[in-house]
């Protein structure tokens, strides 16, 4: 289907080139670059790539931590109808060059910081793949030809439905899958962001989020440069350097995953820090920890707890301000242009009413599918119907909580246990930083919750102690059998515990055996 490219995000810098073009578009560490320059930026950029020989669909693979030269190339890619696939400067070389073989990039981008990796990366790959430095210096002045390819480029007008982004999935349970994100895509869903989060042009954006990830673009800082505000871009997340932008820049709203609001609480600063400018704040990637929510709301602050995926592009579920002090915890309601179902995770079978089961999403957010992986994006979107993986609860007022990822939850006796419901209340203890707990495999019982924490700093608790602090709000059966006390708990490069690291340590420590050995 052709569409007729009215969604398409090229058009943005250029519109506020002519609103405001005089007004801060980015802060990047201090040096600020207006809604003119980036626009007459990406515009030459756009063009050289062109020139060069690269055509509608020719993917674009970066590595480099946030940065104005980035945004740049972003909305280069968007104008010439380029593909951004922004990688993590976090993983190993062996991963990069899988993602890289994965995506066959017309060209490399890379900041100077993370030459070393990217030559590591390409060194492992059969095939060339042309590389430049990113920024001023590099791509912009001179601008490689494209890998070689069998047809030539495809020149035409930037269409809704062309790709915009490939944004890797974390791969917690299997190896990482690139989702497609269009155009069409990414402007709905900023649409939707604005209709409850909403962004003026008076807004100063605090960005912390990796460009990496899909909540560095389509979380704040794609709508906040649609609408001409201000975004205070860092390169990377500082708790203290946070707070004094805070106060310094006078940021009005800022997104973070729960770990970057509990690095800020527990900063010494914190108490004294000046918020009087943050009006409002946004917290996705995991549930907030009721407690941290209300350290928040003590400093005036008010947090909403939001959901979203990388294949919804990603906002889902959102709670207004209004409703943050009176239901911590709850994930929301819908966004608007989002529409969702609650199935039963067996059958399939669509529940109506207050109702457990597995969140499917509808509407124009839905991605367009994961890069050359029709199998698994056939077994992900069914009927234009997202299957998300993750188990929710709606009451009666059509308000979700976030229970667990459905492949998390384990049988223990007979009986289903979500894993997060112990996790939080673990977390409830005040000596409990951090949580993770884990089905193992037992003989007697099928599963047995096991749990991994990580004390809170000066802290000091045993496991007898939290044993007998989760029975006093759990079922017997919901009880740890074993606490184990770690420094920190694996994750993936979007912060996303990796359950499946510990359970296969916990298997290879205890030789627990196979289902033909016990045969």
């Amino acid at each position: 289907m052709i569409t007729d490219g009215l969604h398409t995000l090229g058009r943005w810098p250029a519109d506020r080139a002519i609103a405001t073009p005089d007004r801060v578009a980015i802060d990047d560490r201090g040096v600020v670059l207006g809604y003119r320059g980036l626009e007459q930026r990406a515009q030459a950029l756009a063009d050289a790539l062109r020139d060069a020989g690269y055509g509608v669909g020719d993917r674009i693979a970066t590595l480099t931590g946030n940065s104005a030269d980035h945004v740049v190339l972003f909305f280069a890619c968007a104008k010439a109808g380029l593909v951004l696939v922004p990688l993590s400067w976090r993983l190993a070389p062996a991963e990069l060059a899988q993602q890289l073989g994965q995506a066959e990039p017309a060209l490399l981008l890379v900041e100077q910081e993370f030459d070393s990796l990217a030559a590591a990366a390409l060194g492992r790959m059969p095939q060339r793949i042309p590389r430049e430095r990113l920024g001023l210096d590099g791509v912009e002045r001179r601008v490689p030809a494209p890998a070689r390819r069998d047809t030539a480029p495809v020149i035409r007008e930037v269409r809704d439905d062309d790709p915009l982004l490939i944004v890797f999935t974390s791969g917690t349970v299997d190896h990482p899958k690139g989702a497609i994100l269009t155009h069409a895509n990414c402007f709905w869903t900023n649409l939707s962001l604005s209709r409850i989060a909403g962004i003026g042009s008076e807004d100063v954006v605090l960005a912390v989020m990796p460009q990496y990830h899909v909540g560095g673009w389509n979380i704040q800082p794609l709508l906040a440069w649609w609408v001409g505000a201000t975004v205070v871009l860092e390169r990377t997340f500082d708790a203290g350097r946070a707070l004094q932008l805070i106060a310094d820049r006078r940021i009005t709203t800022m997104m973070g995953v729960p770990a970057n609001y509990r690095f800020l609480a527990l900063h010494p600063e914190f108490a004294s820090a000046d918020l009087t400018s943050l009006e409002h704040a946004i917290v996705g990637g995991a549930p907030m920890p009721e407690g941290l929510l209300k350290v928040w709301h003590a400093r005036g602050v008010a947090l909403s707890q939001g959901y979203g995926l990388t294949e919804a592009s990603p906002n889902v579920l959102c709670l207004p301000d209004e409703d943050a002090r009176t239901r911590v915890g709850s994930a929301g309601k819908p966004y608007p242009h989002v529409e969702v179902a609650v199935a039963d995770p067996v059958t399939g079978e669509r529940l109506e009413g207050a109702a457990t089961g597995e969140l499917l999403v509808h509407g124009p957010g839905v991605f367009a599918g994961y890069f050359r992986d029709r199998e698994a994006t056939a077994l992900t979107v069914v009927d234009g119907w997202l299957h998300t993986g993750d188990l929710v609860a709606r009451d009666d007022e059509g308000y979700f909580r976030v229970i667990d990822r459905i492949k998390d939850v384990f049988i223990t006796g007979g009986e289903s246990v979500a894993p997060a419901e112990i996790e939080g209340v673990l977390e409830t203890h005040p000596a409990v930083a951090e949580a993770c707990v884990v089905g193992v495999p037992d003989e007697t019982w099928g599963e047995v919750p096991v749990a991994w924490v990580v004390r809170e700093r000066g802290e000091y608790v045993e496991e007898g102690e939290l044993v007998a602090h989760v029975r006093g709000f759990l079922a017997r059966f919901k009880t740890p059998v074993t606490v184990l006390f770690v420094a920190e708990l694996p994750r993936t490069s979007s912060n996303k515990v990796m359950r499946r690291v510990l359970l296969d340590d916990w298997i290879a420590e205890h030789r627990v055996p196979t289902a033909g050995e016990r045969a």
